[in-house]
């Protein structure tokens, strides 16, 4: 099956056209771009953003071509085109760079040139002005070519390569304005716990290669879908190792703290990070080595209905939901809101519903992208730099009409409100849990579903509607967004500070009042809106369109999982009531509790204990972080630190001294005794010899003929002496 496996991939190669052949340019041309950027972006007219741009709008074109091109010559059952170019060689182990080109792969492609354009295109105007404005473009690029590696890998060191990139390039982005504490402490929280997940990464890609004997991922997939051969017991480990990393990655939990946090990068970074880039990334490896897990994992649904990519999945999606609704940083709450949605993702990888958790990333990277960018509008020319619906908000939206439509539309995408794109794709996996008789995770989902709706009915609430409060309410004397400040973007806790990361002054204060953004910012958003809208009639299951399953299903995957259920509108109701209930019980608080009038509902969670027991506990993230921070870091790492660092002063630095002394003892001894006594001694004795020498010959030159040769007669009566002894 393998070896027939290979010949029709080398097949499907030679077949393909120039678009499948060459997309392994796709990645290449923005990783070029960020070199461009970083040697001459600053000698450029607009800074290095239009090569920025321009490499992106060429992966995008590329990427177009290859969709079209698989579309027209496949479908799920054709083998992927893959190519490979040797890397390095040790032994007989290749590493290769290459491609491997399926459905999965096209789609990721399409859509991740396509959100860094228009993410791109809205920077331009975001961070107009902006100090470091070249190395933002910079890291932008290089973070989608990370990106783009990872999706196009062949291999898993090639995919290691990009995941890779991606964790630089998040950890430079969150960190941007490093001059504030809480973005440098932001940005290496992310790099640490993401690098806790990583070292799942390299473990299990280790595993699966001792297990396997191979990096390739196509064979990697062929061989576990065989099964036999190999201990199932190695392959769970190398399944867990590889879903650690996801965990990371992905914000699943318990490593989801450090997505939030990331929220103190500029937004265009927050948008792109959390719609179809690095954070997609741990989904997408589920999806990419599917067999690893469905085997490894026993991702049953016949039989046991319970694993750990199910579990984590749901766990995510509750946590990360009930966090949500006690946030006052808008961008915080689509920062909970992405977690949760990661975590149907992955449960819906789990119960066995491939093509709904796949569909649900391609739907939810354009309304996540959109409302993400809706908030860095409202920030930029609706609340003068604020991201705190409390204080800044509310009324906006006559003020900001295309940015609140926008949103609305995006934000009933994610609710799954029904002909919007979400419905079509989180329903299914809810629908789907149900059918696999995962129940418990269907009730997962439809508790899921209840709170989207009420958390971000309470945050548009907020932002839009109610009473304007703060900067969004009377004008504010101060640089205005429009006329190049600094478009400062920190997190919750530095809003104090958002005129200190441009460079650009004005000579006098400018009058600021809350108005739409201009068209660089409100075209990305009017397109991602659309496609929030219209994205899911890809794969309608209640108009039986299944064109996304169609184009992207591995036949691999499509082997190891059922067939999905048939879509029926009484399946789809307690979800679709559960919605509306959501909508209708948060917009009944939102109007008590942040209203004028008076109402009981106020300050109920500090006269009620338990109450305000359960917001404590949500307010401080379930205290995730003094766990993290206080119990394993300074009760365990501290220790071990303190530890190291005495070893380090009296352990090795005594025994580098000792050495060092022992040494100096050694060469006075042989200066002492080797070096002036026999060495210098020697010389000093064949000196004095050969001085004694020349003083007692020196009478025998002393230029006399007759002394001349009374030693030469000497010399020849010795001679014939010796001579006649000898004869005799």
């Amino acid at each position: 099956m393998l070896l027939a496996a290979e010949d029709a991939a080398a097949e499907a190669t030679h077949a393909a056209g120039w678009f499948l052949t060459h997309a392994w340019l796709i990645p290449l041309i923005p990783a070029i771009a960020f070199f461009v950027i970083i040697l001459f972006g600053k000698r450029m007219r607009f800074h290095g953003a239009e090569v920025g741009i321009a490499s992106m709008v060429a992966a995008l074109v590329i990427a177009a071509g290859t969709a079209v091109q698989w579309i027209r010559y496949t479908g799920h059952e054709a083998p992927p085109v893959i190519r490979s170019w040797t890397w390095w060689q040790s032994g007989n182990v290749r590493f290769g760079l290459g491609q491997h080109i399926d459905g999965l792969a096209v789609m990721a492609l399409l859509l991740v040139a396509f959100i860094s354009t228009l993410v791109q295109i809205y920077s331009l105007e975001y961070v107009r002005g902006d100090r470091r404005f070249t190395h933002f473009f910079a890291s932008l690029t290089l973070f989608s070519a990370g990106m783009l590696t990872m999706v196009l890998a062949e291999n898993m060191v090639q995919l290691i390569l990009g995941w890779e990139i991606m964790g630089l390039c998040s950890f430079l982005l969150i960190g941007h304005w490093w001059e504030e504490e809480a973005n440098s402490r932001a940005a290496l929280k992310a790099f640490f716990t993401v690098r806790v997940g990583d070292m799942g990464l390299l473990v299990g890609t280790g595993v699966l290669f001792g297990l396997l004997g191979t990096f390739n991922i196509a064979d990697i997939n062929a061989k576990v879908a065989e099964g036999g051969g190999f201990s199932h017991r190695t392959l769970t480990l190398a399944a867990v190792a590889l879903f650690i990393a996801c965990i990371g990655k992905s914000g699943q939990f318990p490593l989801h703290t450090w997505l939030p946090d990331a929220m103190a990068g500029p937004t265009p970074v927050s948008s792109l990070l959390h719609s179809s880039t690095m954070v997609v990334a741990g989904v997408f490896l589920v999806a990419r080595i599917y067999p690893v897990f469905h085997q490894g994992l026993d991702i049953n649904v016949a039989g046991q209905h319970v694993n750990l990519i199910a579990v984590i999945g749901g766990i995510t999606v509750l946590i990360a939901a009930a966090l949500a609704f006690v946030q006052n940083d808008i961008k915080k709450v689509l920062a909970y809101s992405t977690v949760s949605q990661l975590g149907y993702m992955m449960m819906g990888l789990g119960v066995g519903a491939w093509t709904a958790a796949v569909f649900h990333i391609f739907t939810h990277a354009f309304f996540k992208c959109c409302l993400f960018l809706c908030a860095g509008s409202v920030s930029h020319t609706g609340s003068h730099h604020s991201f705190d619906m409390k204080k800044d908000m509310g009324g906006l939206f006559r003020k900001m009409p295309v940015t609140a439509w926008t949103w609305l539309l995006s934000t009933a995408a994610l609710c799954g409100v029904p002909f919007f794109s979400g419905f079509f794709s989180k329903d299914e996996i809810i629908d789907s849990a149900h059918h696999n008789h995962y129940t418990i995770f269907w009730i997962v989902g439809l508790v899921g579903a209840f709170m989207t709706t009420a958390y971000m009915t309470r945050a548009t609430y907020l932002t839009f509607f109610g009473q304007p409060r703060g900067a969004a309410a009377h004008f504010v004397h101060g640089d205005h967004g429009d006329h190049g400040d600094a478009h400062a973007d920190p997190a919750v806790d530095t809003h104090g500070a958002h005129d200190t990361h441009g460079d650009v002054r004005h000579s006098r204060p400018l009058p600021f009042a809350p108005h739409d953004s201009g068209w660089l910012i409100t075209v990305p958003l009017i397109i991602l809106a659309a496609l929030a809208v219209v994205s899911g009639y890809l794969n309608a299951a209640p108009f039986h369109i299944e064109k996304f399953h169609h184009w992207v299903t591995p036949k691999v995957v499509e082997e190891m999982v059922p067939e999905g259920p048939a879509f029926r509108w009484l399946n789809a109701l307690p979800s679709i009531l559960l919605v509306a209930a959501g909508f209708a019980f948060s917009l009944y608080l939102c109007r008590q509790v942040y209203g004028a009038a008076a109402s009981a509902w106020k300050g109920l969670t500090r006269r009620v204990a338990p109450l305000g027991a359960g917001h404590r506990f949500l307010v401080n993230k379930y205290y995730l972080d003094d766990l993290y921070e206080k119990v394993v870091v300074h009760g365990i790492a501290h220790p071990i630190a303190q530890g190291a660092y005495w070893i380090n002063q009296h352990v090795i630095d005594g025994i580098v001294n000792a050495v060092g002394i022992g040494g100096k003892r050694t060469g006075g001894w042989v200066y002492r005794n080797i070096d002036q006594r026999v060495v210098d001694g020697a010389v000093n004795g064949s000196g004095a010899a050969a001085q004694g020498a020349g003083s007692a010959l020196r009478p025998v030159q002393s230029g006399k003929v007759n002394q001349y040769g009374a030693l030469l007669f000497s010399a020849a009566a010795v001679a014939a002496l010796v001579l006649f002894v000898v004869n005799r």
